[in-house]
């Protein structure tokens, strides 16, 4: 073991007046780090010297860390090891998940650490922190995965796999599907890889019969390591699309839907826009009707507003034959332009222009004044004032010119900031000027056949 991992790890000096008599200043806070020195130094009980002394060098370590001096957070580590000692055992039993995450975390930060200190060193708190045995296990797995050791992580969740500790707990069973699940992530890398060696043979090889059949061994290792996971009520996204992706490859289609239908829509999993985002790709992928592909990204529509897919789902109500879903297109636009990130998409200006302009030609103003009457007292000055006039002319004159033609129906001519800021147009932009003008006249002349302008309608 490296010095730096001795020094980590060596006994606690008895006597260092300098660490119990200081007191951290005040400043941010590490939430769980605060929450352990509450629960394990103090308990609402008058503190002991050896309490005070464990407060005082958790909260020493804890301005070390944010100030990132991993050097001095480790002189400080060595000496709250004595808290694995305390006479107390509840602040005894809770003591090893304490050293684990601090001692883990100045581990990987410090620049003399290396994977054999960290490795050493999560191997002791797994021997002596047995409750925190699989949390260690795991945190380590992903310790090595990101310094590329692939084998020695999937060598690590496999003990892991299966260790157990006296019975059965329903937080030993959760950790243990956590496990297997994310040691079948690592089989599916290695089944990706594979899948993408087949694509490179030809079917008459031998070599791709060979091939093939490896490749399902590991998919089938792989379904069963997921397969518990996606029925526990979580947020599974890299499972769930690394399972489904595997199921449609070898044609389960049955399958792959009935595991992504559960992960949207059954009422014990957390509300998680992705779970409908995958259902919705899925779907599109078997060509599913346009009423269902409606119906799942309706559900994304009232999760995430403004979610990307907003604009693919104002399309599909558009070729609705349904007028409920013609109405709901609108919502859906002004939706999208109702946050701060859209307000410079391009693409949701030209829809809203296009559609305002084909809504009022067919007699449904009302629509449009519904939207606009919640709106009327803040979107003016969050899309339309003289400042983003100014802004959008010089820096996208084709945003500027689909923003001017919205803000003359909504605000009218008289009242339009965006309008009257404009600056004088270049020759290259004289021709979209003149498309925007020719759709401005379009909905004047219709206001003028009897259907008042937005504004001014009653």
């Amino acid at each position: 073991m490296s010095d730096f991992s001795e020094d980590l790890l060596r006994p606690t000096p008895e006597d260092d007046p300098a660490e119990t008599s200081v007191r951290p200043r005040s400043g941010m806070c590490l939430p769980w780090l605060q929450k352990q020195v509450e629960s394990v130094a103090t308990r609402g009980k008058k503190e002991k010297d050896f309490a005070q002394t464990t407060s005082a060098c958790l909260s020493f370590i804890q301005e070390a860390l944010l100030k990132h001096q991993w050097q001095r957070a480790a002189e400080f580590m060595h000496s709250c090891l004595q808290i694995l000692e305390d006479s107390d055992s509840h602040k005894r039993q809770a003591a090893p998940e304490i050293i684990w995450k601090l001692g883990s975390e100045i581990l990987y930060y410090h620049p003399k650490s290396s994977v054999e200190t960290f490795n050493t060193f999560a191997d002791r708190m797994k021997n002596i922190g047995v409750m925190n045995y699989l949390t260690i296990s795991l945190q380590h797995a992903l310790y090595l995965l990101h310094h590329g050791m692939f084998d020695d992580a999937s060598r690590n969740l496999s003990q892991a796999e299966t260790w157990r500790y006296g019975e059965k707990s329903s937080s030993q069973e959760a950790l243990i599907n956590l496990v297997q699940a994310y040691k079948g992530l690592l089989q599916y890398y290695t089944w990706s890889k594979k899948k993408k060696e087949l694509s490179e043979l030809d079917e008459d090889d031998y070599a791709y019969s060979t091939a093939s059949q490896n490749m399902f061994k590991h998919s089938w290792k792989t379904s069963v390591s997921f397969s518990a996971l996606v029925q526990t009520p979580g947020v599974w996204d890299p499972f769930v699309k690394s399972y489904v992706e595997m199921l449609e490859f070898y044609g389960d289609q049955d399958g792959a839907r009935e595991v992504l239908t559960n992960y949207a829509y059954d009422e014990k999993f957390p509300s998680n826009p992705n779970a409908h985002v995958y259902l919705y790709n899925f779907l599109k992928r078997e060509k599913a009707p346009r009423e269902k592909l409606i119906s799942v990204l309706k559900i994304l529509y009232q999760i995430v507003p403004s979610h990307t897919l907003m604009l693919e789902f104002h399309r599909l109500l558009r070729k609705s034959d349904k007028e409920e879903h013609h109405k709901l297109g609108l919502e859906v636009l002004f939706g999208v332009l109702d946050f701060a990130g859209c307000t410079k998409n391009l693409t949701a200006w030209q829809y809203l222009a296009k559609y305002l302009r084909q809504i009022l030609m067919g007699s449904h103003l009302a629509w449009v004044q519904d939207e606009w009457n919640s709106r009327k007292n803040w979107w003016p000055g969050f899309h339309f004032s003289s400042f983003w006039a100014k802004s959008d002319w010089k820096e996208d004159k084709a945003l500027a010119y689909e923003k001017a033609f919205v803000a003359g129906i909504l605000l009218g001519k008289a009242r339009c900031d965006y309008q009257q800021t404009r600056t004088q147009p270049s020759d290259k932009h004289l021709r979209q000027e003149g498309a925007s003008q020719n759709q401005h006249n379009q909905v004047t002349a219709t206001t003028a056949r009897g259907q008042p302008c937005v504004k001014c309608a009653h």
